[in-house]
């Protein structure tokens, strides 16, 4: 009989694990955040698409200090941007929203998301394409993230004027329909990790940054809605610089 050969087992760091661990975090956030829709507890909700934010930030950052990025890594982002910045977001509009128009809302919320897993794949075939290429000046249309914090700026505006009548449910649907187009669109937007400054303007940026995030804890729901309409700004702004480049 032949000789049972021995599988050698691979020691595997267990801090090499933690990207990943990051971004199973950001599912179970996401996930959570739809379990607070359905129960109508929308900040709650709200706040758990933000922590998905966050870890979806920190995992692949993590991943390249660490030298442990994989396919598999790569795989689980993407599925985690899918659930996070288009499910969550999406189920969370139509249960706030769409008390009447039950119908017609669920039609522009099933538009918003499958624009956002088009944008999604978009940027993993450009992604590849591009392997090794340097970061690039501008996206191809909203990045996914910055595309949910834009559909939800109903929510934070109603977080923030609560007095306030809500907008009619028919504007609300074509305005998340506009922003599943804004996210498949050929406009270019700024690309985070392409910017710079001059070095003697770091410590006014690291001051900026600290009152930024010092309104977000202090005042979150009016600091993001002027974040959602900066943003807006910056993207006639970066459609601009990069028509006079081309």
């Amino acid at each position: 009989m032949p000789e049972r050969r021995s599988r050698r087992r691979v020691e595997l760091p267990l801090v090499t694990l933690l990207p990943n661990l990051i971004t199973v975090a950001a599912i179970c956030a996401g996930l959570s955040a739809i379990r607070f829709a359905l129960q109508h507890n929308y900040v709650v909700a709200v706040q758990l698409i933000i922590v998905a934010a966050v870890f979806d930030g920190l995992d692949g950052r993590l991943a390249r200090m660490l030298k442990s990025e994989s396919p598999l890594g790569a795989e689980l982002d993407s599925l985690a941007d899918f659930l996070n910045f288009g499910v969550a977001p999406g189920i969370l509009i139509y249960v706030w929203a769409f008390a009447e128009l039950r119908d017609q809302g669920w039609v522009a919320v099933v538009i918003y998301v499958v624009c956002c897993v088009l944008r999604l794949a978009r940027f993993n075939v450009d992604s590849k394409a591009d392997a090794g290429g340097g970061a690039k000046r501008f996206f191809t249309g909203v990045p996914a993230p910055a595309g949910a914090f834009l559909a939800l700026l109903p929510i934070f505006a109603s977080f923030t004027w609560s007095q306030v009548p809500l907008l009619p449910e028919p504007l609300i649907a074509i305005y998340i329909v506009a922003v599943g187009m804004l996210m498949i669109s050929r406009i270019p937007t700024w690309s985070l990790k392409s910017l710079t400054i001059y070095r003697e303007n770091a410590r006014l940026f690291i001051v900026g940054f600290v009152a930024v995030l010092a309104a977000l804890l202090s005042f979150p729901w009016i600091s993001l809605t002027v974040l959602d309409f900066a943003y807006l700004a910056g993207m006639l702004w970066s459609w601009r610089v990069a028509k006079s480049l081309s």
